[in-house]
């Protein structure tokens, strides 16, 4: 009889703890792996000097929160869901806030989750700071990141490009992975083509392949531009995941970096016209307008060298039917018959140096071309004082299509070519010398290629 009797004090004392507990807000009904950051990444703000932007996901936002409640200007970080702490010296003495935005998937279960964005502001040049993201709900690990060296042109950025890579035979991420965290690169461009792709199995696979590029995107600016495995309900992944300066969803923008005019476009937007062409129009005469401004002749004195990058290539050796094998490609010529908003032109009038693009899963290399016309420097030296853009093909990090044969007999204007897996390394050593290489995967790391391309005018070909 004692033992029921103790028996029953105890069940009342529990119960009525869990009263009490439950009358506690957020004791026992908060999930606390809902709100754990993950897929964090960097990226440039829109002044490249100065801002930052950072991005990541979490499963739901903190009962205190709602989304896009908070904002960069806001200091009341109550409820706060999007936070960052940062800092020099290895001090997170600073805190800035963002917005979290829901994105759903367009799969079958509708799979949600919460995007949120932060820019830290007038950075210092040339400083090393160390960060952490999430709220008071749960922290990512703490991260580090060096800002670019200056806002004059005058220095000398070292990035790494390369296009394909996705979550199965991602044979590149190794060692990229590697070389950033040693502080090798300044800034990554990944041309196109990601995860294989960001929707599959409800997302699931987008989310797999932001958490594996974490290690390298969340030290350094990770800037991309969508390729076609992106397209599926109209590219929603792609445009909700990632944070590209420029307002235009991730599609087109341009960034200033040394002596270098990046500018990042869509070459998807000439293949799927089912989702309308004022995305095309709008990019083209956003192009030619970015284009003018950067050879106004106080701009192009500063920096002299204009890079583009696309994912889909305006010419390819490739054995097999992808629009790049073909004479009138649609990025290059335009819409077929009446050659309308064909982007060679374009690079052609405003001197544009080099157009980098992916999409074939190998690496290759063509001597300065227009116009199927190869327009060499001169026959010893073709890469100094080039009469056309240097174009170069990088799609091979690797993913589980594999590699990409090459015909048989490769055409005169193409003047390197390799299946190795691998990615391109970018050093703008000044305004008048960019040297290029080609690192091998199959080879542990090889330079396969390498070339230097050297301009004493830069400008419109059409005056050359």
């Amino acid at each position: 009889m004692v033992n029921l009797t103790l028996l029953c004090l105890v069940l009342g004392l529990v119960f009525a703890s869990a009263a009490e507990i439950k009358d506690v807000p957020n004791a026992l009904d908060v999930n606390i792996v809902h709100y754990q950051p993950e897929q964090v990444h960097l990226s440039f703000g829109e002044r490249t000097a100065s801002e930052i932007v950072v991005t990541w996901s979490t499963r739901g936002l903190p009962p205190t929160a709602t989304a896009a409640d908070n904002d960069n200007d806001n200091d009341n970080d109550n409820g706060a869901s999007s936070v960052v702490e940062y800092g020099l010296n290895d001090q997170l003495t600073q805190r800035a806030f963002g917005q979290a935005v829901k994105f759903v998937d367009g799969g079958p279960k509708q799979m949600a989750q919460y995007i949120h964005r932060v820019t830290l502001s007038e950075l210092k040049a040339n400083s090393s700071y160390v960060y952490h993201c999430g709220s008071d709900f749960g922290w990512s690990a703490k991260y580090q990141f060096r800002t670019v060296a200056s806002a004059d042109p005058d220095w000398s950025p070292s990035l790494a490009i390369y296009g394909d890579m996705g979550n199965e035979n991602a044979q590149s991420l190794a060692r990229l992975q590697r070389e950033t965290q040693l502080g090798m690169y300044d800034a990554i461009i990944h041309v196109g083509d990601f995860a294989y792709d960001m929707n599959t199995k409800d997302a699931r696979v987008g989310d797999e392949f932001m958490r594996q590029i974490e290690t390298v995107a969340a030290y350094v600016p990770y800037m991309v531009v969508p390729g076609n495995h992106e397209e599926k309900f109209n590219f929603s992944n792609y445009r909700a995941r990632f944070s590209m300066p420029g307002g235009t969803e991730n599609l087109f923008y341009s960034f200033d970096l040394g002596p270098v005019h990046f500018i990042g476009i869509s070459t998807e937007v000439y293949y799927f016209l089912n989702y309308g062409v004022k995305s095309l129009i709008f990019q083209y005469e956003w192009l030619k307008s970015d284009l003018a401004r950067a050879n106004l002749p106080e701009n192009r004195e500063k920096r002299p060298w204009i890079v583009i990058y696309g994912h889909r290539p305006m010419y390819c050796s490739n054995e097999n039917d992808n629009d790049c094998t073909h004479s009138e490609t649609l990025t290059r010529v335009g819409w077929p018959f009446v050659h309308m908003f064909g982007m060679e032109p374009l690079l052609y009038e405003f001197g544009v140096d080099v157009a980098i693009w992916a999409h074939e899963h190998s690496y290759e290399r063509l001597w300065p071309i227009y116009d199927y016309k190869v327009r060499n420097g001169s026959l010893g030296s073709p890469y100094e004082n080039p009469r056309a853009p240097v174009h170069i093909i990088t799609g091979s990090a690797g993913c589980k299509e594999g590699r990409e044969p090459f015909k048989g007999k490769i055409p005169e204007w193409s003047a390197f070519h390799s299946q190795d897996y691998g990615y391109t390394r970018l050093k703008a050593h000044n305004r008048s010398h960019l040297y290029f290489e080609q690192v091998s995967d199959d080879q542990q790391g090889a330079i396969i290629d390498k070339f230097w391309l050297i301009k004493s005018q830069h400008g419109s070909y059409n005056e050359l």
